[in-house]
């Protein structure tokens, strides 16, 4: 079934972690063999021909580049002007790898349309993987007009926070509601049509952002607080506010957001038994909150400084999204239901914030 991933951080990928990404996931890994400067080296997911191979023909893919103050620990970048740098040089990668007819821009409806068209046509072969983009955590938008800059080259959502204080809004494990710069950003976005993505936004700005932003909202990879218990994921009240607004929450396959009690670094897939039947857990709390299955979606976040080593146990590369729709039928939902979790939800979304 054709599938939407709403968050891929794939530059990151290719320029931090030095992936060819035009490999296979099993030949990435093979050549990582013997390194060990990160934590999962030798346990890619992710890879085109992977993405290609599950049917996954269009993503929302990432931009990232944190401001970190003095006195943050967190790494990042010492100026703003640094992190714009930085993001910058990602979307040069995703330029190269347009130029090498490995991906192509969706940045308006027509490009959407077209793109859909092509994928389902099953006579076409080595059809280009779509991505949209988008920029987790705007500490690196040195100034509003440098969000317009970025529209312009084709950024069509945003996260304003990522972890810790952030320029413009608190994200993950801070608190403190956004000021005046944070306020200006949200109604920037609103003017350019962006989609606002509230995943890592702190809960003073979570819901000071949802007073302030009138466009399309989304979630591109969260999952549930009353299942497992962290300022990272949403609370029952955060779900329904969502759901009000008619926005979309991706599922993330991280597995410290999946099963309670993992500990980085210590606990294995297999032992804390998280399999892809724990993200449907997830998804299905959501559901059951909507009394239907109109605001769920995928956004693995795989290989998202993490692999194998922290992931579902019965997942080897993305291609293994294609087991979901089976997993989702067993909790009794239909096939639109399936369709809706797979790319129609989204689908209904980047369409509503498009007007062109």
């Amino acid at each position: 079934m054709f599938t939407i991933d709403a968050h891929l951080d794939l530059s990151m990928n290719a320029l931090e972690w030095n992936r060819d990404l035009r490999k296979s996931a099993a030949e990435i890994n093979k050549r990582e063999e013997g390194m060990n400067d990160k934590p999962d080296r030798g346990n890619a997911t992710v890879s085109l021909p992977d993405l290609k191979k599950g049917n996954i023909g269009l993503v929302v893919a990432t931009q990232i580049g944190r401001y970190v103050a003095p006195d943050n620990r967190l790494p990042g970048w010492h100026s703003p002007e640094q992190a714009w740098a930085q993001t910058q040089g990602q979307l040069a990668w995703y330029n190269a790898m347009e130029d090498a007819g490995e991906m192509v821009q969706i940045n308006n409806l027509v490009s959407l349309e077209s793109h859909l068209k092509q994928w389902n046509d099953n006579s076409i072969d080595n059809k280009p993987l779509g991505y949209i983009l988008s920029l987790e955590g705007a500490d690196s938008i040195v100034t509003l007009n440098h969000l317009e800059r970025a529209y312009q080259n084709g950024l069509r959502a945003i996260g304003p926070a990522h972890y810790g204080p952030g320029r413009y809004a608190n994200g993950t494990d801070a608190t403190g509601k956004m000021g005046r710069e944070g306020i200006a950003l949200l109604k920037e976005i609103e003017r350019l049509g962006m989609i606002l993505d509230v995943t890592h936004l702190c809960d003073d700005a979570f819901w000071q952002a949802l007073d302030n932003f009138n466009g399309v909202v989304w979630a591109s990879h969260n999952n549930c607080r009353a299942l497992v218990d962290h300022n990272r994921q949403f609370s029952d009240d955060m779900i329904k506010a969502l759901i009000e607004r008619d926005a979309v929450i991706g599922g993330a396959l991280d597995a410290w957001m999946m099963v309670p009690g993992w500990e980085r670094f210590k606990s294995k897939p297999r032992e804390m038994n998280c399999t892809l039947d724990v993200m449907i857990d997830h998804l299905d709390h959501i559901c059951q909150l909507a009394g239907n299955a109109d605001h769920v979606g995928i956004g693995s976040d795989l290989d998202g400084a993490f692999g194998r080593e922290q992931c579902p146990y019965d997942l080897e590369t993305i291609a293994d999204l294609q087991n979901i729709p089976a997993l989702f039928s067993k909790r009794g939902y239909n096939q639109p239901d399936i369709e809706n979790l797979m790319h129609a939800n989204w689908l209904r979304l980047i369409k509503k914030a498009w007007k062109s």
